[in-house]
């Protein structure tokens, strides 16, 4: 499954709307994907991780910028 990270680049500053990333991972379930990044990236702030498939995954892929990390 793909799952859509929304992420703030610096951990130790206060999340600001603006500065918001995106990054595309994939992996079983969200659990899976959080621990990952948690202990492979440890200076970002994970905000929200979200399954993204169907319609939804096609229209992502339209974009430039759809790169999909994998954490083995």
């Amino acid at each position: 499954m793909i799952f859509k990270v929304f992420y703030q680049p610096l951990r130790s500053e206060a999340p600001v709307r603006e500065r918001t990333e995106v990054m595309y991972v994939e992996g079983e379930n969200i659990r899976e994907v959080r621990t990952a990044i948690d202990h492979l990236i440890k200076d970002i702030n994970v905000e929200f991780i979200r399954e993204v498939s169907g319609e939804f995954l096609e229209y992502e892929q339209l974009s430039p910028d759809y790169k999909v990390e994998t954490f083995a």
